[in-house]
Formats: structure tokens, C-alpha cells, sequence
């Protein structure tokens, strides 16, 4: 059973609510991991870049895949909702990686 879309003029405020902070968790998210792959390209630190990949999937990719998945496809929402949060694991997985990884 996939989820059927929300035209905008027919959203409630709770779900235009929801809409916004989640590209706002992706667009401050995106800027952080945009810092950290500066600071990787300025000091060629190799837990910056992972610290950057990390962030990007932990908060950009599962708003795209959102996006991707419940509009130009018709999967399943669980579908959606493993793919998001396989990103966000493995955006974990990465950031981990920066703190303790040998690099």
C-alpha cells in the first residue's frame, strides 16, 4: 500500500509543518557537511571528508529518497521508510568512522 500524495493546497499546516523542517534538516545539514568537506580539502583530513559523507547521508539523502521514492515511483511506504533509514545508519556508520576510524 504506497502513499497517496497531498496537493499542497490541501495539506494541513501539520504537514506543510513537516515538509519544511525536514528540508530545513537537509539544507543545514547539507551546509555542515559542505564545512567539513572544506576543512578535509583545506587540511587534507581523511575524517573530514568521512565526517562530511556522513552528515550528508544522515540528513540530505533520506529527504531525497523521500522525495524520490514517494513521488516519482509507487513503492511501498515502508519501501521509503527502509531506505531512509538504511542512509541514516550508514551516515552513522560514516561519522564513526571520522571519530575512531584509523585513518
Amino acid at each position: 500500500m504506497s502513499a497517496q500524495p497531498v496537493r499542497l493546497d490541501e495539506a494541513t499546516m501539520f504537514e506543510l509543518f513537516t515538509v519544511v523542517s525536514l528540508f530545513l534538516v537537509a539544507l543545514f545539514g547539507t551546509v555542515i557537511a559542505y564545512q567539513a568537506y572544506r576543512g578535509y580539502r583545506r587540511n587534507d583530513a581523511r575524517s573530514m571528508f568521512y565526517l562530511a559523507v556522513g552528515l550528508l547521508l544522515l540528513t540530505l539523502c533520506p529527504f531525497v529518497l523521500n522525495v524520490v521514492l514517494n513521488t516519482l515511483t509507487a513503492t511501498d511506504r515502508i519501501v521509503t521508510v527502509f531506505a531512509e533509514n538504511l542512509s541514516r545508519l550508514l551516515g552513522l556508520v560514516a561519522i564513526m568512522y571520522s571519530l575512531y576510524g584509523q585513518h
